[in-house]
Protein backbone atom coordinates (compact mmCIF):
# COMPACT_ATOMS: atom_id res chain seq x y z
CA UNK A 1 0.00 0.00 0.00
CA UNK A 2 1.23 3.49 -0.83
CA UNK A 3 2.29 5.82 1.96
CA UNK A 4 -0.13 8.75 1.81
CA UNK A 5 2.78 11.18 2.12
CA UNK A 6 4.19 9.89 -1.17
CA UNK A 7 1.02 10.69 -3.12
CA UNK A 8 1.64 14.41 -3.44
CA UNK A 9 4.06 13.99 -6.36
CA UNK A 10 1.86 11.69 -8.47
CA UNK A 11 0.66 12.75 -11.91
CA UNK A 12 -2.78 11.27 -11.39
CA UNK A 13 -6.07 12.12 -13.08
CA UNK A 14 -9.49 12.52 -11.52
CA UNK A 15 -11.79 11.42 -14.35
CA UNK A 16 -15.04 12.44 -12.68
CA UNK A 17 -15.77 15.66 -10.86
CA UNK A 18 -18.47 18.33 -11.04
CA UNK A 19 -18.52 22.10 -10.67
CA UNK A 20 -21.66 24.20 -10.29
CA UNK A 21 -23.18 27.26 -8.66
CA UNK A 22 -25.73 27.25 -5.86
CA UNK A 23 -29.40 27.28 -6.88
CA UNK A 24 -28.59 27.08 -10.60
CA UNK A 25 -30.41 24.31 -12.47
CA UNK A 26 -32.58 23.81 -15.50
CA UNK A 27 -36.34 23.99 -15.13
CA UNK A 28 -37.71 20.70 -13.85
CA UNK A 29 -34.36 19.43 -12.58
CA UNK A 30 -34.68 16.60 -10.06
CA UNK A 31 -31.86 18.09 -8.01
CA UNK A 32 -31.04 21.75 -7.35
CA UNK A 33 -27.78 22.35 -5.46
CA UNK A 34 -27.99 24.49 -2.36
CA UNK A 35 -24.25 25.19 -2.36
CA UNK A 36 -21.54 26.00 -4.89
CA UNK A 37 -18.86 23.51 -5.92
CA UNK A 38 -15.98 25.73 -7.02
CA UNK A 39 -13.19 24.72 -9.40
CA UNK A 40 -10.49 26.24 -7.20
CA UNK A 41 -11.65 24.07 -4.29
CA UNK A 42 -11.44 20.93 -6.42
CA UNK A 43 -7.98 21.94 -7.65
CA UNK A 44 -6.66 22.55 -4.14
CA UNK A 45 -8.01 19.32 -2.69
CA UNK A 46 -7.01 17.22 -5.68
CA UNK A 47 -3.47 18.56 -5.90
CA UNK A 48 -2.95 17.91 -2.19
CA UNK A 49 -3.15 14.17 -2.91
CA UNK A 50 -1.19 14.09 -6.17
CA UNK A 51 -4.04 14.57 -8.65
CA UNK A 52 -2.81 17.06 -11.24
CA UNK A 53 -5.42 16.78 -14.00
CA UNK A 54 -9.15 16.34 -14.11
CA UNK A 55 -12.16 15.56 -16.26
CA UNK A 56 -15.06 17.93 -15.63
CA UNK A 57 -18.31 16.01 -16.10
CA UNK A 58 -21.37 18.13 -16.84
CA UNK A 59 -23.99 17.48 -14.12
CA UNK A 60 -27.45 16.54 -15.31
CA UNK A 61 -29.17 19.42 -13.49
CA UNK A 62 -27.41 21.94 -15.75
CA UNK A 63 -28.78 20.28 -18.87
CA UNK A 64 -26.99 21.11 -22.11
CA UNK A 65 -25.79 24.53 -20.94
CA UNK A 66 -22.10 23.65 -20.90
CA UNK A 67 -20.92 27.27 -20.69
CA UNK A 68 -19.42 27.10 -17.19
CA UNK A 69 -17.38 24.07 -18.17
CA UNK A 70 -16.28 25.52 -21.49
CA UNK A 71 -14.95 28.68 -19.84
CA UNK A 72 -12.88 26.55 -17.46
CA UNK A 73 -11.52 24.37 -20.27
CA UNK A 74 -10.38 27.47 -22.12
CA UNK A 75 -8.66 28.77 -19.00
CA UNK A 76 -6.94 25.45 -18.16
CA UNK A 77 -6.30 23.65 -21.46
CA UNK A 78 -3.55 21.38 -20.12
CA UNK A 79 -5.14 20.50 -16.79
CA UNK A 80 -8.74 19.88 -17.80
CA UNK A 81 -10.84 17.90 -20.23
CA UNK A 82 -14.63 17.89 -20.36
CA UNK A 83 -17.59 15.57 -20.83
CA UNK A 84 -20.60 17.48 -22.14
CA UNK A 85 -24.35 17.03 -22.13
CA UNK A 86 -25.89 17.71 -25.54
CA UNK A 87 -29.12 17.14 -27.43
CA UNK A 88 -29.27 14.14 -29.78
CA UNK A 89 -29.62 16.62 -32.67
CA UNK A 90 -26.70 18.84 -31.64
CA UNK A 91 -25.31 20.76 -34.60
CA UNK A 92 -21.93 19.90 -36.05
CA UNK A 93 -20.90 23.51 -35.46
CA UNK A 94 -21.56 23.18 -31.73
CA UNK A 95 -19.93 19.76 -31.68
CA UNK A 96 -16.75 21.13 -33.27
CA UNK A 97 -16.68 24.04 -30.81
CA UNK A 98 -16.88 21.60 -27.92
CA UNK A 99 -14.01 19.58 -29.33
CA UNK A 100 -11.79 22.61 -29.89
CA UNK A 101 -11.90 23.62 -26.22
CA UNK A 102 -11.24 20.13 -24.83
CA UNK A 103 -14.49 18.16 -24.63
CA UNK A 104 -13.84 14.50 -25.41
CA UNK A 105 -17.18 12.81 -24.92
CA UNK A 106 -20.86 13.17 -24.15
CA UNK A 107 -22.73 11.91 -21.13
CA UNK A 108 -26.07 10.17 -20.96
CA UNK A 109 -27.14 10.40 -17.33
CA UNK A 110 -30.23 8.22 -17.11
CA UNK A 111 -30.24 7.74 -13.35
CA UNK A 112 -33.76 8.23 -12.07
CA UNK A 113 -35.33 8.69 -15.51
CA UNK A 114 -36.53 6.45 -18.33
CA UNK A 115 -33.93 4.11 -19.78
CA UNK A 116 -35.80 3.94 -23.09
CA UNK A 117 -33.88 6.31 -25.37
CA UNK A 118 -35.30 6.21 -28.93
CA UNK A 119 -34.00 9.68 -29.85
CA UNK A 120 -30.46 8.68 -28.94
CA UNK A 121 -30.75 5.39 -30.78
CA UNK A 122 -31.35 7.41 -33.95
CA UNK A 123 -28.62 10.03 -33.41
CA UNK A 124 -26.55 8.75 -36.33
CA UNK A 125 -25.06 12.12 -37.31
CA UNK A 126 -23.78 12.61 -33.77
CA UNK A 127 -22.39 9.08 -33.54
CA UNK A 128 -20.52 9.57 -36.83
CA UNK A 129 -19.09 12.87 -35.62
CA UNK A 130 -17.96 11.27 -32.38
CA UNK A 131 -16.25 8.47 -34.27
CA UNK A 132 -14.43 10.93 -36.51
CA UNK A 133 -13.12 12.90 -33.53
CA UNK A 134 -12.24 9.93 -31.35
CA UNK A 135 -14.85 10.78 -28.72
CA UNK A 136 -16.49 8.32 -26.36
CA UNK A 137 -19.95 7.91 -24.89
CA UNK A 138 -20.25 8.11 -21.10
CA UNK A 139 -23.26 6.41 -19.54
CA UNK A 140 -24.76 6.52 -16.05
CA UNK A 141 -27.75 4.30 -15.32
CA UNK A 142 -29.78 3.02 -12.42
CA UNK A 143 -28.59 -0.27 -10.96
CA UNK A 144 -28.96 -3.19 -13.31
CA UNK A 145 -30.13 -1.06 -16.26
CA UNK A 146 -26.92 -0.87 -18.29
CA UNK A 147 -27.63 -3.90 -20.54
CA UNK A 148 -30.96 -2.42 -21.63
CA UNK A 149 -29.34 0.91 -22.45
CA UNK A 150 -26.46 -0.62 -24.39
CA UNK A 151 -28.91 -2.63 -26.49
CA UNK A 152 -30.23 0.68 -27.89
CA UNK A 153 -26.87 2.27 -28.72
CA UNK A 154 -24.27 1.69 -31.45
CA UNK A 155 -21.80 -0.98 -30.44
CA UNK A 156 -18.76 0.53 -32.17
CA UNK A 157 -18.42 3.66 -30.02
CA UNK A 158 -15.86 3.68 -27.20
CA UNK A 159 -17.79 3.46 -23.94
CA UNK A 160 -17.14 4.83 -20.46
CA UNK A 161 -19.45 3.68 -17.67
CA UNK A 162 -19.87 5.71 -14.51
CA UNK A 163 -19.76 4.55 -10.91
CA UNK A 164 -18.50 0.99 -11.32
CA UNK A 165 -21.33 0.23 -13.80
CA UNK A 166 -23.83 -0.29 -10.94
CA UNK A 167 -24.61 -4.00 -11.36
CA UNK A 168 -27.15 -5.70 -9.15
CA UNK A 169 -24.50 -8.11 -7.84
CA UNK A 170 -20.72 -8.27 -7.70
CA UNK A 171 -20.71 -11.43 -9.79
CA UNK A 172 -19.33 -12.36 -13.20
CA UNK A 173 -22.78 -13.80 -13.93
CA UNK A 174 -24.53 -10.48 -13.35
CA UNK A 175 -26.10 -9.21 -16.60
CA UNK A 176 -24.21 -5.92 -16.34
CA UNK A 177 -20.84 -7.69 -16.17
CA UNK A 178 -21.83 -9.94 -19.05
CA UNK A 179 -22.88 -6.92 -21.11
CA UNK A 180 -19.58 -5.16 -20.41
CA UNK A 181 -17.60 -8.22 -21.44
CA UNK A 182 -19.61 -8.58 -24.64
CA UNK A 183 -19.18 -4.91 -25.47
CA UNK A 184 -15.43 -5.09 -24.84
CA UNK A 185 -15.17 -7.72 -27.55
CA UNK A 186 -16.14 -5.18 -30.24
CA UNK A 187 -15.10 -1.74 -28.96
CA UNK A 188 -13.13 -0.11 -26.13
CA UNK A 189 -14.82 -0.15 -22.72
CA UNK A 190 -13.80 1.74 -19.60
CA UNK A 191 -15.40 1.64 -16.16
CA UNK A 192 -14.87 4.35 -13.57
CA UNK A 193 -13.97 3.29 -10.06
CA UNK A 194 -16.09 6.00 -8.48
CA UNK A 195 -19.24 6.63 -6.48
CA UNK A 196 -19.03 3.57 -4.22
CA UNK A 197 -21.84 5.07 -2.12
CA UNK A 198 -24.15 4.81 -5.14
CA UNK A 199 -24.00 0.99 -5.28
CA UNK A 200 -26.71 0.11 -2.79
CA UNK A 201 -25.93 -3.24 -1.16
CA UNK A 202 -23.15 -4.18 -3.61
CA UNK A 203 -19.74 -4.34 -1.95
CA UNK A 204 -17.46 -1.87 -3.78
CA UNK A 205 -14.20 -3.62 -2.92
CA UNK A 206 -15.46 -6.93 -4.23
CA UNK A 207 -16.86 -5.24 -7.33
CA UNK A 208 -13.59 -3.41 -8.02
CA UNK A 209 -11.69 -6.70 -7.83
CA UNK A 210 -14.22 -8.30 -10.16
CA UNK A 211 -13.97 -5.49 -12.71
CA UNK A 212 -10.19 -5.77 -12.62
CA UNK A 213 -10.25 -9.53 -13.18
CA UNK A 214 -12.99 -9.47 -15.83
CA UNK A 215 -11.99 -6.41 -17.87
CA UNK A 216 -8.33 -5.95 -16.95
CA UNK A 217 -6.46 -2.87 -15.69
CA UNK A 218 -6.48 -1.21 -19.13
CA UNK A 219 -10.28 -0.80 -18.85
CA UNK A 220 -10.38 1.00 -15.50
CA UNK A 221 -10.32 4.68 -14.54
CA UNK A 222 -10.61 6.45 -11.20
CA UNK A 223 -12.88 9.35 -10.33
CA UNK A 224 -13.59 11.23 -7.11
CA UNK A 225 -17.20 12.14 -8.00
CA UNK A 226 -16.44 15.36 -6.10
CA UNK A 227 -18.37 17.01 -4.48
CA UNK A 228 -20.35 13.76 -4.17
CA UNK A 229 -23.81 15.29 -4.63
CA UNK A 230 -26.37 13.95 -2.16
CA UNK A 231 -23.46 12.14 -0.45
CA UNK A 232 -21.29 15.11 0.47
CA UNK A 233 -19.98 13.40 3.61
CA UNK A 234 -17.76 11.31 1.32
CA UNK A 235 -16.13 14.30 -0.42
CA UNK A 236 -12.75 13.83 1.28
CA UNK A 237 -9.93 13.39 -1.22
CA UNK A 238 -7.53 11.68 1.15
CA UNK A 239 -10.15 9.09 2.06
CA UNK A 240 -11.18 8.65 -1.58
CA UNK A 241 -7.57 8.07 -2.62
CA UNK A 242 -7.04 5.69 0.29
CA UNK A 243 -10.14 3.78 -0.81
CA UNK A 244 -8.82 3.52 -4.36
CA UNK A 245 -5.52 2.31 -2.96
CA UNK A 246 -7.39 -0.50 -1.19
CA UNK A 247 -9.15 -1.51 -4.40
CA UNK A 248 -6.20 -1.38 -6.80
CA UNK A 249 -3.12 -3.54 -6.31
CA UNK A 250 0.10 -1.55 -6.48
CA UNK A 251 1.25 -2.87 -9.86
CA UNK A 252 -1.84 -1.37 -11.53
CA UNK A 253 -1.99 1.98 -9.70
CA UNK A 254 -0.11 4.02 -12.29
CA UNK A 255 -1.99 2.51 -15.22
CA UNK A 256 -5.43 3.16 -13.76
CA UNK A 257 -4.70 6.51 -12.11
CA UNK A 258 -2.48 7.98 -14.82
CA UNK A 259 -1.76 6.14 -18.07
CA UNK A 260 -5.31 5.10 -18.96
CA UNK A 261 -6.88 8.55 -18.50
CA UNK A 262 -3.97 10.36 -20.14
CA UNK A 263 -4.44 8.19 -23.21
CA UNK A 264 -8.23 8.43 -23.28
CA UNK A 265 -8.65 12.15 -22.61
CA UNK A 266 -5.33 13.71 -23.66
CA UNK A 267 -4.33 11.21 -26.36
CA UNK A 268 -0.95 10.59 -24.76
CA UNK A 269 1.13 7.61 -25.90
CA UNK A 270 -0.67 7.62 -29.26
CA UNK A 271 1.15 7.02 -32.51
CA UNK A 272 -1.22 9.36 -34.34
Amino acid sequence: MYNMNSLKSKNWVDTHFHVFNASVAIEGARYVPQYSAVLSDWMRQAQNVGVTRGVWVQPSFLGNDNSLMLDALKAHPDMLRGIAVVRPDVSLEEFNTLHEVGVRGIRLNLAGVSHDIPAWAQAHILWDAMQSRGWHLEVHTDQGKLPHVLSQLPSDLPLVVDHMAKPLRASADDPTLRALNARAMVSPVYVKLSGAYRLGEVDPGRLAALLLSELGPSALLWGSDWPCTNHEQFADFEKLIAQANEWIISEHIEQIMSRNPLQLYWDYFSSR
